[in-house]
């Protein structure tokens, strides 16, 4: 962890934030030759991710940092452990603006036609959370064979075990790391670098898939994929938009803000009661190395609520807030998103742990092989092939941003997708994390 980055006050990086998106969507929209060259190898939403990724390698802006004394030395509590500094804002937007972009997003859904999808997404998502399960063996194989020590371990200390909180990470999300991390118990003092591993690789994969949407004609005809009933749902909301479409007055905005953060409130207020239910009524539940402490977690429940509070209102005239901007709102929220999660991403620290991060890169590209071969089998657009990943190693963070990309109408793929993550999650990771230990080296 870096010392105090120049900025450190949440309403300050929040404006620099904010400021960073303005400039890529005006230079994004210039009528400029260089501009226009350099979108389209660099897409809009992946510099707003970048951008932000670039000043945190600074240290201009940074969501966590040491505190230190005058003279630099880290400042400790009682407890002996150091002191940190930490911003709200990715806190902020993925508890309070992304539930908010899950409802407007999912408000002028067609459920319908998004079932016509047909199975393509789901046998994605599948082979997305196989291509982790055996991932993460085949990367112990590989490395063990040139650096042993790198995987190896023994007791808490044996790297698989580390290693095992990253699967659940990648296929499920926080609470199913959490869960691994009780069921294995990993040395926790050495915790900190698998933690620095997922997000190192989630977030380049991610940057990967985020710059293969700006070129996903050419990647869809090489898959040979057959996009018709993407582009039919795409045109079907477009056209539905265009009929219900009028000038947005306040009241128009001040309805579907109240509309959208009453239900906000209601996904948080049933997030913290349904958990809390659940563990009196089934105490497995509230145990971490439970498999079943999925559904105790409060995030699972806010994301599954805030999407079912969506799909609800899609069966109402509230659907018709689509025709003043409800879907463009919950965009803006979501691009609010992708900056705080690019914030979080330390360039610099791509050079650190390097044993460690060699074994997440392998681990990454036999997911994302296993991806490109079954959707080249199956003709599976390149949308699925990105949503499918997503919705195990971003989960519901970033499954309905990369979603969005392609067409707002598209996010609630990634959401469904990605609670389904949620609940298979933690079986998933521990079959990885079997696999993972019959690979590793002995000692």
């Amino acid at each position: 962890m870096k010392s105090a980055p120049f900025f450190t006050d949440d309403f300050t990086v929040f404006g620099i934030l904010m400021l960073l998106l303005g400039f890529v969507f005006y230079t994004s929209s210039l009528d400029q030759k260089f501009w226009k060259k350099f979108y389209v190898i660099f897409p809009t939403l992946l510099m707003c991710y970048l951008l932000p990724s670039i000043m945190s390698t600074l240290n201009i802006i940074s969501p966590e940092w040491l505190i230190t004394d005058a003279s630099g030395a880290t400042l400790l509590n009682d407890e002996g452990e150091a002191l940190t500094g930490k911003l709200q804002i990715y806190k902020v937007a993925s508890r309070l603006l992304l539930p908010a972009a899950l409802i407007l997003l999912t408000l002028s859904i067609d459920l319908k036609a998004l079932f016509k999808l047909g199975s393509k997404a789901l046998i994605m998502f599948i082979t997305g959370t196989v291509g982790v399960i055996i991932g993460g063996p085949i990367a112990i194989l590989l490395v063990s064979m040139v650096a042993p020590e790198v995987v190896g371990g023994v007791g808490p200390d044996a790297v698989w075990r580390g290693l095992a909180t990253i699967a659940g990470s990648w296929i499920g999300g926080g609470a199913n790391q959490t869960a691994m991390l009780e069921i294995f118990k990993y040395n926790q003092q050495n915790y900190g670098a698998m933690v620095l591993v997922d997000i190192i690789v989630a977030n380049i994969w991610m940057a990967v898939l985020l710059f293969g949407i700006s070129r996903k004609e050419k990647i869809d005809a090489w898959l040979k994929a057959d996009t018709s009933a993407i582009e039919d749902l795409k045109v079907k909301v477009t056209e539905y938009t265009a009929s219900v479409t009028k000038v947005p007055t306040l009241q128009d905005y001040m309805e579907i803000l109240a509309l959208t953060f009453a239900g906000v409130g209601l996904a948080h207020w049933g997030s913290t009661v349904i958990p809390i239910g659940l563990k009196l009524l089934f105490p497995i539940v509230g145990d971490p190395s439970s498999m079943m402490a999925t559904f105790g977690d409060s995030f699972f429940w806010l994301v599954t609520i805030s999407t079912f509070f969506g799909v609800v209102l899609s069966f109402t005239k509230a659907k018709e807030y689509e025709g003043v901007g409800a879907s463009k709102i919950g965009s803006i929220f979501i691009y609010i998103l992708v900056a705080a999660i690019g914030m979080k991403m330390d360039l610099s620290s791509v050079v650190s742990n390097p044993g460690l991060l060699v074994v997440g890169i392998i681990w990454i590209s036999v997911h994302a092989i296993l991806l490109i071969i079954v959707a080249k089998i199956i003709r599976a657009p390149y949308f699925f092939l990105t949503v499918g990943s997503q919705a195990n190693i971003g989960g519901a963070a970033s499954a309905p941003i990369v979603a969005s990309a392609f067409h707002p109408s598209l996010a609630g793929v990634g959401v469904l997708l990605a609670i389904f993550g949620y609940i298979v999650g933690t079986y998933g990771a521990i079959l990885a994390a079997v696999l993972m230990e019959l690979a590793a080296p002995i000692g």
